[in-house]
């Protein structure tokens, strides 16, 4: 891989990772309520299982819509309602008691296979693997999705430190409850290029 296309591929996984999307409003929603240390089993499962996503769908996974175009409605109507449910629970989730912990951040397993239906992440991997690994070989899927892990930790962290710093902000019940009604307002938002198509 030459040093133009590498630089390419970085670029395109640092903008794809940094920019708004499912996993980062609700990392910053997870900031907000349960803070940065509570919040790193949500960070690594989406690092990770997103990696592993890029390297599953290069080595062949991607042929499976080709072959079988049904499944391809079926992935979008499974990402539509479980994001909805996702939504939902952000929305209602009641803000913590004095002294008291309320609720739990997502576990390293749910948001390592929620990245099976988060319209962006499918959206990223199969651009990653159309442009920057065409051939398909191992190798080349392999280095893919080893950029995107390596570029990804940090860029997902971001999100959870900006959500941290405004739980500062959302002391008050009130303000907590109408930053978790609006994350949840952007989440269901982010379905949109989903059910207007693309994925």
């Amino acid at each position: 891989m030459s040093y133009d296309i590498l630089t390419a591929l970085i670029l395109f996984a640092f903008v794809s990772s940094i920019t708004p999307g499912p996993n980062n409003l609700m990392l910053m929603a997870s900031g907000a309520n349960f803070g940065f240390r509570r919040s790193i089993p949500h960070m690594l499962g989406i690092t990770l299982g997103f990696t592993l996503m890029v390297f599953l769908v290069g080595i062949g996974l991607v042929q499976v819509f080709d072959l079988y175009p049904v499944t391809h409605l079926i992935l979008k109507l499974i990402s539509a309602a479980y994001m909805t449910w996702l939504a939902w629970k952000i929305a209602n989730a009641a803000p913590p008691k004095k002294g008291e912990v309320g609720g739990t951040p997502m576990t390293f397993l749910q948001a390592a296979a929620f990245q099976w239906v988060n319209p962006k992440a499918w959206a990223m991997a199969l651009t990653a693997i159309t442009l920057y690994a065409p051939d398909r070989s191992l190798y080349a899927v392999a280095f893919v999705a080893l950029i995107f892990g390596a570029v990804n930790g940090p860029s997902v962290s971001t999100w959870t430190i900006l959500g941290q710093q405004l739980r500062r902000l959302l002391t008050n019940p009130v303000r907590l409850r109408l930053f978790n009604f609006a994350m949840a307002g952007l989440l269901i938002a982010s379905l949109y290029p989903l059910l207007g198509g693309e994925i």
